[in-house]
C-alpha cells in the first residue's frame, strides 16, 4: 500500500489558434437592450465574446438562443452574448420589428440590428444562425454554423477563461445587457387562436407562456391557463371530443387541454429535440418532436407543421403514436409525393375537406396536401423570393406567412405576416387577392358568423374584420433576399464543411461514418455533377457554365463523441447546418467554397 499523494496531472497546454483581429461591430439599426448606450469592440475587452448572428424568421436561430441561454447564466461574469441580427426578409430589417422580436423571444443580451449586413459582411456570415467566438483580446477562435455546438462552446469558453485568468487579460464583472420596460397588455405577442364551442376564444399567449380564454368580444379575458407548463405555445385544433390539441413549441411536445375540467396532459414527445437519426415514429410519448408551430385535425388525425424540422408529421389519439408524413427534412419548395416533398419550416394549417393547407413560411409559400398525399404548391417559388403581388397565383408573391385558414367559399385566407396583410387564394380562379392591410404580423385568423377575427401579434389583440366583396388595392412590391451571391468560376468548385470537433472529442467511426453531406442545387442544372448523399465532408462539384446564377443547397451533418478509450458509452453531440448558398456564375470567380460548421477555415 502507497499512502505517498499522486502526482497531480497537468492541465492541458492551451490549444493554439490562429490570431485573427475581429472586426469592428457595424449596424445602421444600432443597439437593443443596451439602455440606449452605443457598444464597440473594446467594451467587450477583457470577456470572451459571442457574436450570433440571427433573423427572427429563422426557426434554428430561435434553437440556437435556448442551446445558449444556460451558458449565458454561467458564465454571466465572464462572457457576453451579442445577438447581431442580419434580415432575410424585408420585414426583418425593419426596427421595431427586430425590438418586437427580441421581446417576443426573451433575448437576454445586447442586440446589435444590422439591417445592411454590414457586420455579416465582415464576418464572412453564410448562414443563419452562425456563432462567432471571440477571445478576451478580441482576437477570433472559432466559428460555428447551425444547431447543436453549445457543448463545443460550453468548452471553449472554459478554456478562455483558464487561459485569461491565467494571463491576467480576463476582466469580470456586469455585462452590458439593459432589460427594457415591461408592457402591460392583455395579450403579449399571441400566435394562434380558435373559436370554442361556447363562443370565446382560446388564444395561445406566446411570450407569457400561456393560454388566454377571451370572451366573445375578443377582449374580455375569462381565463389564464396552463402557467408553469407551456413554453412559448403556438398552434391549437378542437379535436372530436372536445379537447383542445396545442402545440408546445420549445418544449417539442403537443398537450391537450380539455375545457370542461380544465385539466392540461401532455400526449406527445419527450422535452427533447428530434436531431437526425432519432425515431421517426413509435409511441408518441417516446418519440423526440421539433418545434411543433402550428396543428390541425384532418383525415381522422393531428397533423403537425413540425417547423424545426421542416416536414408534415401525425399524431393518432386513438393509437397514441406519432409519425412523418410529408417531408424530407432537407428545407425547400420541392412538390410531389409526401415522402419526397420538401418544406421550409411550415408554420400554418387549415383543413379544407380533401386539402390540407400549409403556410410554408420560409418559401413565402402557399401549399396543399391531398389525401393521396401529393405535395402541391398554389403560391411560391423557393427561399429567395417574396414581397407583395396579386394577380395569378404563379406570380403572386407573400412574405412569410405564419397562418392559413379556410372560408366558407373554398377560398383560403393567408395571414400574409411580413406584409402586415390578410390575403386571400381561390382555387377556382387561380387568383391570390389582398383583404386587408395595416395588420401589424398577423399570423392566424378564425372565421366567425362571416367575419374574421385576425390574430395581430406585433399588436397583442384580436381584430375582427368584415370579409369584403370587393379586393384592396395594393401596389405591387417584388423583393429578393439581400444576401450577395457569391461569384464562382464554371467547371470544377470544391466544396468544404469546415469541421473541427471540440477540444477532448473526435468523430466517432466505430459505428460507421459520423458525418453526411447532402447537395442539390436550383435549379437543377446549375450542377452538371456532384448533387446527391454522401459521407466525407468535402465534394467535388461541377457547375454548368450555361447557367448564370442559382442557389447550392448544402446540408452537413458530424457527430463528435468523447475521445476517451476507457468509456465503453461516451458522450455524443450532434452539429447539423443547412445553407442556401446564391451563387453567380462568372469566369474569374472561386473555385473553393468553403462552409465552416464548427472552428475556422485554416485555407481562407
Amino acid at each position: 500500500m502507497n499512502d505517498a499523494a499522486p502526482a497531480p496531472t497537468p492541465a492541458p497546454a492551451p490549444r493554439k489558434r490562429a490570431r485573427v483581429r475581429a472586426p469592428e461591430l457595424i449596424g445602421k439599426g444600432g443597439w437593443i437592450n443596451t439602455g440606449g448606450k452605443d457598444l464597440k469592440l473594446a467594451d467587450f475587452r477583457g470577456r470572451t465574446l459571442i457574436l450570433d448572428f440571427w433573423t427572427f424568421c429563422c426557426i434554428n436561430c430561435l434553437h440556437v438562443l435556448d442551446e445558449l441561454r444556460d451558458l449565458e447564466e454561467k458564465h454571466r461574469d465572464t462572457l457576453v452574448i451579442v445577438g447581431v441580427h442580419s434580415p432575410k426578409f424585408v420585414h426583418e430589417a425593419d426596427h421595431r420589428a427586430v425590438v418586437d422580436a427580441v421581446e417576443r423571444y426573451e433575448v437576454h443580451h445586447p442586440v446589435l440590428d444590422d439591417p445592411e449586413l454590414a457586420t455579416w459582411k465582415q464576418y464572412a456570415v453564410r448562414a443563419w444562425p452562425t456563432l462567432v467566438v471571440i477571445d478576451p483580446e478580441g482576437y477570433v477562435v472559432a466559428q460555428h454554423a447551425g444547431e447543436g455546438h453549445a457543448n463545443a462552446i460550453r468548452t471553449l469558453v472554459e478554456e478562455l477563461e483558464a487561459e485569461h485568468e491565467a494571463k491576467g487579460t480576463l476582466r469580470r464583472g456586469d455585462g452590458p445587457y439593459v432589460p427594457p420596460e415591461p408592457v402591460a397588455t392583455d395579450l403579449r405577442f399571441p400566435g394562434k387562436a380558435i373559436g370554442l364551442p361556447s363562443g370565446n376564444f382560446l388564444v395561445s399567449d406566446t411570450t407569457r407562456h400561456q393560454l388566454v380564454e377571451l370572451a366573445e368580444d375578443g377582449e374580455t379575458v375569462v381565463r389564464r391557463l396552463g402557467e408553469g407548463v407551456f413554453r412559448e405555445p403556438q398552434g391549437l385544433a378542437l379535436l372530436p371530443d372536445g379537447k383542445v390539441v396545442v402545440a408546445d413549441t420549445v418544449h417539442h411536445a403537443l398537450r391537450t387541454y380539455d375545457p370542461e375540467s380544465g385539466a392540461i396532459e401532455l400526449v406527445a414527445g419527450t422535452g427533447k429535440q428530434w436531431w437526425q437519426g432519432s425515431p421517426t415514429s413509435g409511441p408518441a410519448l417516446d418519440v423526440d418532436l421539433s418545434s411543433p408551430w402550428d396543428v390541425a385535425w384532418w383525415q381522422g388525425k393531428v397533423w403537425i407543421a413540425m417547423a424545426g424540422v421542416h416536414q408534415l408529421w401525425t399524431y393518432d389519439p386513438q393509437t397514441g403514436t406519432v409519425e412523418v408524413a410529408a417531408g424530407t427534412t432537407n428545407e425547400g419548395l420541392v412538390d410531389g409525393p409526401a415522402a419526397e416533398a420538401w418544406f421550409a419550416q411550415p408554420s400554418g394549417l387549415a383543413a379544407a375537406g380533401d386539402r390540407l393547407w400549409i403556410a410554408d413560411s420560409e418559401t413565402s409559400a402557399l401549399r396543399w396536401i391531398d389525401t393521396d398525399l401529393v405535395v402541391h404548391t398554389a403560391v411560391g417559388t423557393g427561399l429567395f423570393d417574396f414581397g407583395h403581388r396579386d394577380g395569378a397565383a404563379d406570380q403572386a408573391l407573400l412574405q412569410h406567412p405564419l397562418g392559413v385558414t379556410a372560408l366558407p367559399d373554398g377560398s383560403v385566407a393567408v395571414s400574409d405576416t411580413y406584409n402586415h396583410a390578410l390575403r386571400r387564394f381561390d382555387p377556382a380562379s387561380g387568383e391570390v387577392t389582398t383583404l386587408a392591410t395595416d395588420l401589424r404580423e398577423p399570423s392566424d385568423a378564425v372565421v366567425v358568423d362571416g367575419d374574421v377575427v385576425v390574430v395581430e401579434s406585433a399588436r397583442h389583440r384580436l381584430t375582427r374584420l368584415r370579409l369584403p366583396e370587393e379586393a384592396v388595392q395594393v401596389e405591387s412590391v417584388a423583393h429578393r433576399t439581400q444576401r450577395e451571391a457569391t461569384e464562382v468560376a464554371p467547371g470544377r468548385l470544391r466544396l468544404d464543411v469546415v469541421f473541427q470537433a471540440p477540444r477532448g472529442q473526435k468523430l466517432d467511426e466505430r459505428y460507421g461514418p459520423s458525418t453526411r453531406l447532402l447537395v442539390s442545387s436550383t435549379p437543377p442544372e446549375l450542377l452538371s455533377s456532384g448533387e446527391g448523399t454522401g459521407t466525407d465532408l468535402f465534394r467535388e462539384l461541377d457547375v454548368d457554365p450555361e447557367v448564370a446564377e442559382g442557389v447550392l443547397h448544402v446540408s452537413a451533418m458530424a457527430a463528435s463523441c468523447d475521445d476517451d478509450p476507457a468509456n465503453e458509452y461516451p458522450a455524443c453531440h450532434v452539429h447539423q447546418q443547412d445553407w442556401g448558398v446564391p451563387v453567380r456564375i462568372t469566369a474569374d470567380g472561386a473555385t473553393r467554397l468553403p462552409l465552416v460548421l464548427a472552428g475556422l477555415d485554416e485555407e481562407g
